[in-house]
């Protein structure tokens, strides 16, 4: 806020250009078949893994067009990736930067895009999906430090990793 209450973007120019990266997660809860449908990769509307996954990786970087009084900025890397619970998709975003201010927001953005694209690419198997806890699991670099969600599991250990080459290769799916 400035001097007058009113809405401003916060001014980096004075801040020290710094590795910065940050890690977010999110969940798509589903039905049991939609899920089975995903492991099979027969969804009607095609790859929804590499779909998502553009979808996230886009979203990071529009992030400074989405969110009023985000910075724009030059992303060094994006990942998304997928993991399959008993009753869920998890998702993770990756994003990594040097610049003055932080990538929270972009990996926060990523989770969210890529969490909506899924339930759009499976809403004609499942009306009932939910998507739930999309929050900041770590984050490094900068002058406030590092932060580590207090019990948030290793990514390996979250369900079973998403591995749409070997669904492609059995044959499943619609293209």
């Amino acid at each position: 806020m400035d001097a007058a209450g009113r809405a401003q973007m916060v001014d980096t120019s004075g801040k020290a250009v710094t590795v910065r990266e940050a890690v977010a997660r999110g969940r798509v809860r589903m039905a049991p078949t939609t899920l089975a449908r995903l492991r099979a990769g027969d969804v009607p509307k095609g790859d929804v893994w590499a779909v998502a996954r553009v979808a996230g990786i886009l979203a990071a970087k529009e992030t400074g067009r989405l969110i009023p009084l985000c910075h724009p900025l030059p992303l060094d890397a994006v990942a998304v990736d997928f993991r399959l619970t008993q009753d869920a998709v998890e998702i993770q975003a990756t994003v990594r930067t040097a610049a003055r201010t932080g990538v929270e927001m972009e990996a926060l953005t990523a989770v969210a895009v890529a969490a909506l694209t899924l339930v759009d690419m499976c809403k004609a198997l499942d009306k009932g999906m939910v998507v739930e806890g999309i929050r900041l699991v770590r984050k490094t670099g900068g002058r406030s430090g590092d932060y580590w969600r207090a019990g948030e599991p290793p990514w390996e250990a979250v369900g079973e990793p998403v591995r749409p080459e070997a669904t492609r290769a059995e044959g499943g799916g619609s293209r």
